[in-house]
């Protein structure tokens, strides 16, 4: 688990310890950052479910100007804050130690250009939290925003939503990104 380009490149990050979180592999988060190119400078991120943090670092590596951090596990909190400093790159990164929807029910939200989403497996929160975002999608995503999800392929199915839509998904292994946007 490491940086993969930007400012941090090289940096080794550390896991969480147990296996309550289930990192991004670095394959996987290198195709998706190729994916988005040089669109992540100066966007605005939310990495809910954030784990290691490792996708909001990688985002503020390659010159995301602000990634919010939320997970509700004291550790993961911690080995995020951990992985910040290692990387020295806390100058636009927020760290909330607080539940996803919690977080949501927030007023007040300066909407994000990037909504990332890694849920733990198996307990639907993906759906939930893209159900919670479509009904105030205005209030989250920013009008050119997207909303990326990170699953096992075997979680996934088709999501019944007003305003946000799904515009691409890609499979490596087990493990599935689905892109959304907001409906025009």
């Amino acid at each position: 688990m490491r940086v993969i380009a930007g400012k941090a490149r090289g940096h080794k990050l550390k896991k969480v310890p147990g296996d309550a979180t289930r990192p991004i592999t670095d394959r996987v988060k290198e195709n998706l950052f190729n994916i988005l190119g040089d669109w992540v400078q100066g966007t605005r991120w939310l990495d809910l479910f954030a784990g290691t943090g490792q996708v909001g670092i990688e985002a503020l590596s390659r010159g995301a100007t602000t990634v919010v951090f939320v997970d509700k596990a004291r550790p993961a909190i911690k080995t995020i804050q951990f992985n910040l400093q290692h990387t020295h790159l806390f100058d636009g990164a927020e760290v909330l130690n607080l539940d996803a929807f919690d977080y949501l029910r927030r007023e007040g939200i300066t909407p994000y250009d990037v909504i990332f989403i890694a849920p733990p497996q198996y307990y639907e929160l993906w759906s939930k939290v893209l159900l919670t975002l479509d009904q105030r999608l205005g209030d989250y995503l920013s009008a050119q925003g997207m909303v990326i999800v990170q699953i096992d392929p075997k979680e996934y199915k088709e999501q019944k939503l007003k305003s946000l839509v799904l515009f691409d998904e890609r499979r490596y292994g087990n493990t599935l990104l689905c892109f959304y946007e907001g409906e025009d």
